[in-house]
């Protein structure tokens, strides 16, 4: 059953008389529980594919349906309700406030839901210990590495049960085995029902999803199978397999 469906959409950007179509007539659906990854060059139009899939923009003409709404229907209130409910984000850049420890960070959309604090606090702690911190609860982001702070990102991103994690280069500022640690817990989130749209260029990390999106020129060129068998590292780490 299909929880997103993109048909003929078309998105332009206008600059005085300048139009830029950033997405041309671009079609797909992505199944419920699906692993997907996006990928482009720079001004392929995957960005503001991401943008337009995670409510923060509206498609100029064609039809986004998510979960069954009608995206472009909706107001800018309703568009926040929807991001709120149904979607999770994931930055390259982590996006975590500095100055509040790392369950106060994944507390964030429950607050902005009206959740109770004792409800809020026990759910964050719940959603960190799933990405295997339960022992840095109450450490700041200046006191993690980056692959600690991605994984109190990832925490925040299904602290509400979003059946949808959308993630923007998630490994980008990472190490190599640190990138093998996010990604796995990518796999187990992916393993448990939750929908992953992942945005990338490395063609190892494709190698993890089920499925790949490529974008050029703001249209769709591929919607492909994800290629198997690349190794991670030299220890030849490969997806599902780090310990």
């Amino acid at each position: 059953m299909s929880i997103i469906r993109i048909e003929n959409l078309v998105k332009i950007y206008k600059t005085g008389d300048i139009e830029l179509r950033a997405l041309n007539n671009v079609s797909f659906n992505i199944e419920r529980g699906e692993f997907v990854c996006v990928m482009g060059p720079s001004g392929s139009g995957k960005s503001t594919m991401m943008n337009i899939l995670g409510c923060l923009d509206v498609p100029t003409s064609g039809n986004y349906e998510l979960d069954g709404v009608n995206v472009k229907a909706q107001n800018k209130a309703e568009l926040a309700d929807i991001r709120n409910q149904k979607l999770g984000f994931v930055f390259q850049g982590f996006n975590l406030l500095p100055r509040v420890d790392a369950v106060e960070n994944v507390e964030l959309p429950l607050l902005y839901r009206g959740v109770k604090s004792s409800q809020r606090r026990k759910a964050a702690i719940n959603a960190l210990e799933r990405v295997g911190l339960g022992e840095r609860l109450h450490h700041k982001p200046s006191q993690m590495s980056g692959g600690q702070q991605q994984r109190v990102a990832i925490a925040r991103a299904i602290v509400g049960n979003a059946p949808i994690i959308l993630a923007d280069e998630p490994t980008g500022n990472l190490d190599t085995k640190t990138t093998v640690e996010i990604m796995n817990i990518f796999t187990d989130l992916h393993s448990q029902g939750i929908t992953i749209i992942l945005v990338t260029h490395e063609p190892d990390i494709a190698t993890w999803s089920q499925r790949v999106l490529r974008f050029r020129d703001g249209m769709l060129i591929a919607d492909e199978a994800a290629p198997k068998g690349l190794q991670v590292n030299d220890n030849e780490v490969k997806p599902g397999n780090f310990a």
